[in-house]
């Protein structure tokens, strides 16, 4: 393989993400909050879950990581860029996309708030993959309450080393198709820097319900409002549900368009043929997919993969990159699919340069 891209990781924030928060922002710096263990029964609190961020008067959950089941501090909270990198030597990885964890369920809702913690977030990220040589490559937070505002940052992220944008499912209560989004999917489409449909919802406790379900009503209502053809040159990534939700989501749009022509005979084949090439939908897969299966879908130009590098919940798997080796190794795939999930896929997303 000539080289290996690992297209979902994450960093895990800390108090030193935030240290630069001052002036009338300092208001809005992430404080991390522990109850008290005293006279609490054994068993009661769930330790991954017993720690939380205290921001702009809410609680949100901040993991419990160890370095006996996560990688080691220095690399998940990238305090140092070398560790991280070679972890990825040791993992076969020659660049990895950082997503955030502390935006997956973010609640957006005050304005200077969102401005602060995107804007902030994103200066402290690319100071940090900068020391990388290329190597670490981030996607950018955008403060969405404001759209001039988040405007304003994707140019900055841009122009910082941002080879994306974060997005949900769901933002402000809004779907992915909502016209306020619109100037901010106009500007990515210049600045060639695609729409990173994460996993999240915002809210808390959301547990597993936001991995699966946001992600197939973003695909549906992609579909359905045509917001592709609307922006014709934008590309749009759904990552870390897998992408066993292929099959059904297309029966669904299927219904849709049969419901709406009672007359006519719709053909589910007809309708996924080229879908995914046709709208530049890429989708990170999971090795518990049914490879075979997705790829006869069209989907050949458009699958990716990731390890979810620093979390240890349902979608992590460090070994990910190595079972895409092995399937092309008994056959199930070939070695040019294999290169291209591994490779040229989120390469072509991500606007990387050529290696």
């Amino acid at each position: 393989m000539p080289s290996v891209i690992d297209a979902d990781t994450h960093v895990d924030e800390s108090e030193a993400t935030w240290k630069s928060l001052e002036g009338p922002y300092a208001k809005y710096m992430p404080l991390t909050v522990t109850p008290s263990t005293e006279g609490v029964p054994p068993g009661v609190l769930n330790a991954p879950f017993s720690r939380w961020w205290l921001v702009d008067g809410k609680l949100q959950s901040r993991i419990v990581r160890d370095d006996a089941h996560h990688p080691p501090i220095a690399a998940r909270e990238v305090h140092d860029p070398q560790i991280r990198l070679q972890d990825m030597d040791r993992l076969g990885v020659d660049m990895q996309v950082i997503f955030p964890t502390f935006f997956i369920r973010y609640i957006q809702s005050n304005e200077e708030a969102d401005v602060a913690l995107t804007t902030t977030y994103n200066r402290w990220i690319a100071e940090r993959c900068s020391q990388s040589n290329g190597r670490l490559r981030w996607i950018a937070v955008l403060p969405l309450v404001d759209t001039d505002k988040g405007v304003e940052e994707l140019r900055w992220a841009k122009a910082h080393g941002a080879c994306g944008f974060f997005k949900r499912g769901y933002d402000l209560d809004k779907q992915v198709s909502d016209p306020h989004f619109f100037p901010i999917y106009a500007e990515a489409e210049a600045l060639d820097i695609p729409v990173c449909i994460h996993t999240g919802h915002p809210g808390f406790p959301a547990r597993e319900w936001d991995r699966g379900f946001p992600i197939m009503a973003a695909f549906i209502t992609l579909i359905a409002s045509r917001i592709p053809d609307k922006f014709p040159e934008l590309r749009f990534g759904l990552i870390e549900a897998g992408a066993s939700w292929v099959p059904y989501t297309i029966s669904q749009l299927a219904m849709q368009q049969r419901s709406q022509k009672l007359h006519e005979r719709i053909s589910t084949f007809d309708l996924m043929k080229d879908l995914f090439r046709a709208n530049r939908l890429f989708v990170a897969i999971d090795p518990v997919d049914d490879i075979e299966s997705l790829l006869t879908f069209g989907t050949e130009d458009n699958l990716m993969i990731g390890t979810d590098y620093c979390h240890s919940d349902i979608s992590a798997n460090l070994n990910a990159l190595d079972e895409v080796k092995g399937w092309a190794d008994v056959g199930r795939i070939s070695e040019t699919v294999a290169r291209k999930i591994l490779d040229t896929n989120p390469r072509t997303f991500y606007g990387l340069p050529s290696t």
